[in-house]
């Protein structure tokens, strides 16, 4: 891993993440966890603000970057909640089956190698009648978006860490065992190919 993927990339993400209308997707979505959670991807922590304590037990957040650890733990020590950080590979969650009430997967599917395996993973750790909650940018309903989310996302991958720009992201949540019950897509502020976001829950 060179300067680059140390120092300069997980400042990047926390920055890209972090903007308004990225933070906001976020404020929609996690405040609906309750119990034991599951996050995957914590990357460095930007959802941790978003978390109600008098819901929330325990965070567990699964993210194979250490180098965003650092960032994570510092806001985790913040919010009055007991929060653990694993480095684990993301499609191989090392806990028992039916171990969690709620998972929260944020800006993250784009980046993990198999994602269709890591939500098979989520599906086996999520107890019966809890819900994946998710916020995820993806393929674009328009096809000239699509031409272009295609054209650059070979360019894209090395420098945002991995990140496709032109994943389907209800089908692939179908893919891996979920049935999508609620779901809101749209344009986000910035450039089309980055900003079509897709919002809700499945089981």
């Amino acid at each position: 891993m060179g300067l680059y993927d140390r120092h300069i990339l997980p400042r990047m993400i926390d920055f890209a993440c972090g903007m308004g209308a990225v933070m906001k997707t976020r404020s929609q979505i996690v405040p609906q966890a309750s119990g034991r959670v599951l996050e995957i991807g914590i990357g460095t922590g930007l959802n941790l603000s978003f978390y109600d304590p008098e819901k929330v037990t325990e965070i567990v957040g699964v993210d194979p970057a250490a180098e965003m650890h650092g960032m994570a733990r510092e806001r985790a020590a913040q919010i009055g909640i007991p929060v653990q950080i694993v480095g684990l590979e993301l499609g191989q969650i090392q806990a028992a089956d039916a171990s969690f009430d709620n998972i929260v997967c944020t800006f993250t599917l784009c980046t993990i190698p198999d994602a269709v395996a890591a939500l098979r993973e989520m599906r086996r750790v999520l107890k019966p009648g809890g819900k994946l909650l998710f916020s995820e940018h993806g393929l674009a309903p328009d096809l000239p978006v699509v031409r272009w989310q295609n054209r650059l996302t070979p360019m894209w991958k090395p420098l945002a860490g991995g990140c496709h720009l032109n994943r389907d992201i209800p089908a692939l949540i179908s893919s891996g065992g979920f049935t999508v019950r609620e779901i809101h897509s749209s344009y986000l502020k910035g450039p089309k190919p980055m900003t079509w976001v897709s919002r809700g829950w499945a089981d």
